[in-house]
């Protein structure tokens, strides 16, 4: 059984990469000696030092910036975003520069960097704190963006991002930084997991739920109260959002014949919109229902608990929205 913290497995996937090619470094806000606000760096200091782990002052722009132009050189960059909501401030350098670079030198400059972006809701830090982008960056052409939700996808995928010759775009959630039990620090070997490859987290053939970050253990705990009932649920993880897994998500829907997708982030314009319009017309066969939806409500995230909760999607939600498609059908 894998007994480590999703913090531990990035840790870990840094670390190891770090020892494995000199060029791999850390640049970001408190990363170094502080071990990070979240506490996810803690000790890479000692082992790496200041060659690899370099301490910023609080500007986005210039994190990114300097990560990009060390890519174009040759180095592999790992910038952290300690919110992922100030990455706007450097935008530009990710969407006009990182993005974009490869094709327009013809292939002759290539952007091997990282940036990883802390998301999601952390319990009650309020409207600039709590936001989930991921949509944003899948819109953007030459970035690939991945969103682990185990501590076991989030060191194969990890590593493997840092070892991609393209940007990678890396989704962390907070909340998920303490999840799955056992002694922390435990060191566990985990290869490279391949980008475009989705999870089978529970089997089911009534419906499949696809999610991922905070909102796939939502998911689970959905899919065991509605086993009660009598219905069963597979709960599907893309863990990588581009590349994606289409052929992983229609051999579920092929088998269960409904879909359901659940995300924290608001359902307008999220990313599960885009799901659902390649599933309602590529598995349009095998669908028994129309493709539903379940996200955020449409608002700012308020820093009042209760409030939070309230707009955010939750286990009961996504039960409340399962027994409506399946019913309805």
């Amino acid at each position: 059984m894998i007994r480590f913290t999703y913090a531990d497995a990035i840790r870990q996937a840094i670390s190891e990469e770090m020892d494995a090619d000199s060029d791999v470094f850390m640049i970001g806000e408190d990363v170094g000696a502080p071990g990070g606000v979240f506490g996810v760096t803690k000790g890479l200091w000692d082992a790496h030092g200041p060659h690899q782990l370099w301490d910023t002052p609080i500007s986005e722009e210039a994190i990114v910036g300097a990560a990009v132009g060390a890519a174009m050189v040759g180095a592999k960059p790992i910038a952290e975003i300690m919110f992922s909501d100030f990455v706007t401030y450097a935008m530009d350098m990710i969407v006009n520069q990182a993005a974009k670079l490869h094709y327009m030198t013809g292939g002759n400059l290539s952007v091997p960097m990282v940036v990883r972006m802390v998301t999601g809701t952390g319990g009650s830090t309020s409207a600039q704190h709590s936001q989930s982008l991921e949509a944003w960056f899948t819109h953007v052409p030459g970035l690939k963006v991945v969103a682990p939700s185990t501590p076991e996808d989030a060191k194969g995928l990890l590593r493997a991002a840092i070892q991609d010759p393209d940007p990678v775009i890396f989704f962390e959630h907070k909340l998920l930084y303490g999840g799955r039990g056992g002694p922390a620090g435990d060191v566990v070997p985990i290869d490279p997991l391949p980008f475009g490859k989705g999870r089978v987290h529970r089997e089911g053939t009534d419906i499949t739920i696809v999610s991922y970050l905070r909102t796939l253990h939502h998911s689970l705990e959905a899919a065991e109260k509605l086993a009660e009932e009598g219905i069963s649920c597979e709960v599907w993880d893309p863990r990588t959002l581009n590349p994606f897994d289409y052929e992983g998500l229609k051999a579920s829907v092929e088998k269960t014949g409904r879909l359901l997708i659940a995300h924290e982030a608001p359902l307008r314009g999220g990313f599960g919109g885009e799901i659902a319009a390649w599933a309602a017309k590529e598995c349009y066969g095998d669908l028994k229902a129309p493709v539903s939806r379940i996200g955020a409500q449409n608002a700012p995230i308020p820093y009042a608990p209760i409030l939070e909760q309230t707009v955010l999607p939750g286990v009961d939600d996504i039960v409340r929205e399962v027994r409506a498609v399946v019913e309805g059908s």
